[in-house]
Protein backbone atom coordinates (compact mmCIF):
# COMPACT_ATOMS: atom_id res chain seq x y z
CA UNK A 1 0.00 0.00 0.00
CA UNK A 2 2.64 2.42 0.79
CA UNK A 3 4.27 1.83 -2.96
CA UNK A 4 1.26 3.95 -4.15
CA UNK A 5 1.73 7.21 -2.81
CA UNK A 6 5.10 6.47 -3.48
CA UNK A 7 4.35 6.11 -7.23
CA UNK A 8 1.79 8.97 -7.37
CA UNK A 9 5.00 11.39 -5.59
CA UNK A 10 7.68 10.23 -7.80
CA UNK A 11 4.98 10.84 -11.15
CA UNK A 12 4.17 14.44 -9.98
CA UNK A 13 7.93 15.86 -9.27
CA UNK A 14 8.66 14.28 -12.57
CA UNK A 15 6.10 16.12 -14.02
CA UNK A 16 6.44 19.05 -12.47
CA UNK A 17 9.77 19.49 -12.96
CA UNK A 18 9.69 18.16 -16.83
CA UNK A 19 7.20 21.14 -16.88
CA UNK A 20 9.56 23.80 -15.48
CA UNK A 21 12.54 22.38 -17.43
CA UNK A 22 10.71 22.95 -20.84
CA UNK A 23 9.53 26.28 -19.53
CA UNK A 24 12.96 27.45 -18.54
CA UNK A 25 14.75 25.51 -21.68
CA UNK A 26 12.40 27.64 -23.93
CA UNK A 27 13.01 30.66 -21.97
CA UNK A 28 16.48 31.12 -21.87
CA UNK A 29 17.11 29.26 -25.53
CA UNK A 30 18.14 31.90 -27.76
CA UNK A 31 20.44 33.42 -24.92
CA UNK A 32 21.91 30.38 -24.42
CA UNK A 33 22.89 30.79 -27.90
CA UNK A 34 24.00 33.83 -27.63
CA UNK A 35 26.21 33.73 -24.70
CA UNK A 36 27.87 30.84 -25.20
CA UNK A 37 28.26 31.84 -29.77
CA UNK A 38 29.80 35.45 -28.09
CA UNK A 39 31.87 33.74 -25.38
CA UNK A 40 33.59 31.72 -28.17
CA UNK A 41 34.22 35.44 -30.03
CA UNK A 42 34.96 37.00 -26.99
CA UNK A 43 37.44 34.03 -26.10
CA UNK A 44 38.94 33.52 -29.70
CA UNK A 45 39.12 37.45 -30.32
CA UNK A 46 42.55 37.47 -31.99
CA UNK A 47 41.17 35.12 -34.79
CA UNK A 48 39.13 37.99 -35.25
CA UNK A 49 39.44 40.78 -37.57
CA UNK A 50 38.16 44.20 -36.60
CA UNK A 51 37.95 46.77 -38.98
CA UNK A 52 36.30 50.07 -37.17
CA UNK A 53 34.36 52.50 -39.25
CA UNK A 54 34.71 56.08 -38.17
CA UNK A 55 32.29 59.21 -39.17
CA UNK A 56 32.99 62.13 -38.38
CA UNK A 57 30.81 65.55 -38.63
CA UNK A 58 30.99 69.27 -37.83
CA UNK A 59 28.19 71.39 -37.33
CA UNK A 60 27.16 74.89 -35.38
CA UNK A 61 24.26 74.96 -32.83
CA UNK A 62 21.80 77.95 -33.83
CA UNK A 63 22.71 80.78 -31.72
CA UNK A 64 19.34 80.76 -29.37
CA UNK A 65 20.47 77.37 -28.46
CA UNK A 66 24.31 78.46 -27.66
CA UNK A 67 23.26 80.65 -25.56
CA UNK A 68 21.33 78.51 -23.23
CA UNK A 69 24.97 76.79 -22.82
CA UNK A 70 26.58 79.72 -21.33
CA UNK A 71 28.90 79.02 -18.45
CA UNK A 72 27.10 78.93 -14.92
CA UNK A 73 29.77 79.19 -11.78
CA UNK A 74 26.79 77.81 -9.44
CA UNK A 75 25.76 75.08 -11.62
CA UNK A 76 27.35 71.36 -11.47
CA UNK A 77 30.27 70.14 -13.41
CA UNK A 78 28.59 67.00 -14.96
CA UNK A 79 25.04 67.22 -15.91
CA UNK A 80 22.41 66.56 -18.70
CA UNK A 81 22.61 68.95 -21.73
CA UNK A 82 19.19 71.36 -21.67
CA UNK A 83 15.93 70.19 -23.58
CA UNK A 84 16.42 72.14 -26.74
CA UNK A 85 19.80 71.58 -27.15
CA UNK A 86 19.28 67.50 -26.85
CA UNK A 87 16.35 67.89 -29.34
CA UNK A 88 18.37 69.55 -31.68
CA UNK A 89 21.90 67.85 -31.47
CA UNK A 90 19.67 63.96 -31.67
CA UNK A 91 17.31 65.43 -34.71
CA UNK A 92 20.87 66.92 -36.65
CA UNK A 93 23.22 64.08 -35.65
CA UNK A 94 20.77 60.86 -35.72
CA UNK A 95 21.43 59.82 -32.55
CA UNK A 96 19.72 59.73 -29.15
CA UNK A 97 21.51 61.85 -26.30
CA UNK A 98 18.77 60.52 -23.71
CA UNK A 99 19.91 62.36 -19.74
CA UNK A 100 23.06 61.58 -20.20
CA UNK A 101 25.51 64.06 -18.37
CA UNK A 102 28.10 66.02 -20.43
CA UNK A 103 31.45 67.33 -19.08
CA UNK A 104 31.23 71.18 -18.67
CA UNK A 105 33.67 73.25 -18.31
CA UNK A 106 34.30 76.97 -18.81
CA UNK A 107 35.29 76.70 -22.48
CA UNK A 108 33.89 73.25 -23.70
CA UNK A 109 31.29 70.51 -23.06
CA UNK A 110 32.15 66.97 -23.45
CA UNK A 111 29.41 64.27 -23.99
CA UNK A 112 30.63 60.58 -24.27
CA UNK A 113 27.97 58.38 -26.21
CA UNK A 114 29.29 54.56 -26.10
CA UNK A 115 27.38 51.95 -27.27
CA UNK A 116 27.64 48.04 -27.97
CA UNK A 117 29.86 47.53 -30.52
CA UNK A 118 30.73 51.32 -30.77
CA UNK A 119 32.33 54.29 -29.17
CA UNK A 120 31.39 57.93 -29.88
CA UNK A 121 31.34 61.41 -28.68
CA UNK A 122 30.55 65.02 -29.54
CA UNK A 123 32.14 68.28 -28.00
CA UNK A 124 30.70 71.71 -27.98
CA UNK A 125 32.51 74.61 -27.96
CA UNK A 126 30.92 77.12 -25.41
CA UNK A 127 32.24 80.42 -27.10
CA UNK A 128 31.01 79.47 -30.57
CA UNK A 129 28.56 76.51 -30.54
CA UNK A 130 30.78 74.43 -32.65
CA UNK A 131 29.56 71.03 -32.52
CA UNK A 132 32.56 68.12 -33.45
CA UNK A 133 30.92 64.75 -33.49
CA UNK A 134 32.58 61.25 -34.43
CA UNK A 135 31.03 57.85 -33.99
CA UNK A 136 33.22 54.88 -34.68
CA UNK A 137 31.68 51.10 -34.99
CA UNK A 138 33.98 47.82 -34.32
CA UNK A 139 30.88 45.92 -36.14
CA UNK A 140 28.60 43.32 -35.09
CA UNK A 141 30.68 40.90 -33.73
CA UNK A 142 31.56 43.98 -31.37
CA UNK A 143 27.68 44.46 -30.91
CA UNK A 144 27.36 40.80 -29.59
CA UNK A 145 30.51 40.71 -27.48
CA UNK A 146 29.06 44.04 -25.84
CA UNK A 147 25.78 42.54 -25.59
CA UNK A 148 27.33 39.55 -23.69
CA UNK A 149 28.95 41.71 -21.16
CA UNK A 150 26.41 43.68 -20.92
CA UNK A 151 28.73 46.83 -21.54
CA UNK A 152 26.75 49.74 -22.33
CA UNK A 153 23.33 48.19 -22.91
CA UNK A 154 21.14 50.17 -20.48
CA UNK A 155 19.39 49.20 -17.50
CA UNK A 156 16.62 46.97 -20.29
CA UNK A 157 18.80 45.07 -20.95
CA UNK A 158 20.95 44.26 -17.46
CA UNK A 159 17.44 43.11 -16.35
CA UNK A 160 17.20 40.73 -19.05
CA UNK A 161 20.29 39.47 -18.43
CA UNK A 162 19.26 38.94 -14.45
CA UNK A 163 16.33 37.40 -15.64
CA UNK A 164 17.75 35.08 -18.53
CA UNK A 165 20.32 34.15 -15.38
CA UNK A 166 17.69 32.84 -13.13
CA UNK A 167 16.07 30.73 -16.02
CA UNK A 168 19.07 29.55 -16.59
CA UNK A 169 19.52 28.18 -12.91
CA UNK A 170 15.92 27.06 -13.11
CA UNK A 171 16.60 25.18 -16.39
CA UNK A 172 19.76 23.62 -14.60
CA UNK A 173 18.75 22.49 -11.08
CA UNK A 174 15.58 21.19 -12.11
CA UNK A 175 17.96 19.12 -14.98
CA UNK A 176 19.91 18.17 -11.65
CA UNK A 177 16.83 16.55 -10.09
CA UNK A 178 15.53 15.03 -12.93
CA UNK A 179 18.98 13.24 -13.30
CA UNK A 180 19.01 12.31 -10.04
CA UNK A 181 15.36 10.74 -10.65
CA UNK A 182 16.59 8.69 -13.42
CA UNK A 183 19.75 7.84 -12.51
CA UNK A 184 18.86 4.95 -11.41
CA UNK A 185 18.81 3.27 -14.85
CA UNK A 186 21.78 5.14 -16.15
CA UNK A 187 24.99 3.96 -14.93
CA UNK A 188 26.64 6.84 -16.08
CA UNK A 189 24.81 9.72 -14.82
CA UNK A 190 26.93 10.11 -11.21
CA UNK A 191 30.41 9.77 -13.12
CA UNK A 192 29.46 12.45 -16.16
CA UNK A 193 28.44 14.82 -13.32
CA UNK A 194 31.52 13.83 -11.25
CA UNK A 195 33.57 15.02 -14.70
CA UNK A 196 32.22 17.87 -14.72
CA UNK A 197 32.45 19.32 -11.27
CA UNK A 198 35.81 17.92 -10.97
CA UNK A 199 37.22 19.09 -14.55
CA UNK A 200 36.99 23.03 -14.00
CA UNK A 201 38.07 22.87 -10.67
CA UNK A 202 41.29 20.78 -11.61
CA UNK A 203 42.00 23.33 -14.93
CA UNK A 204 41.61 25.80 -12.13
CA UNK A 205 44.37 24.95 -9.62
CA UNK A 206 46.87 23.43 -12.37
CA UNK A 207 46.46 26.12 -14.80
CA UNK A 208 45.26 29.30 -13.94
CA UNK A 209 48.18 31.41 -12.14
Amino acid sequence: MSSIPSSRRRSYWLKTLHQWHWMSAALSLTGLILFAATGLTLNNAAWIEASPKTLSRTLALPEELAATLAPDASAQKKRPLPGPVRAWLDQQLGIHIGDRSAEFSPNEIYLSLPEPGADAWLSIDVASGAVEYEYSSRGWVAYFNDLHKGRHAGAIWSWFIDVFAVACLVFAFTGLFLVKLHAANRPATWPLLSLGLVLPIVLMLLFIH
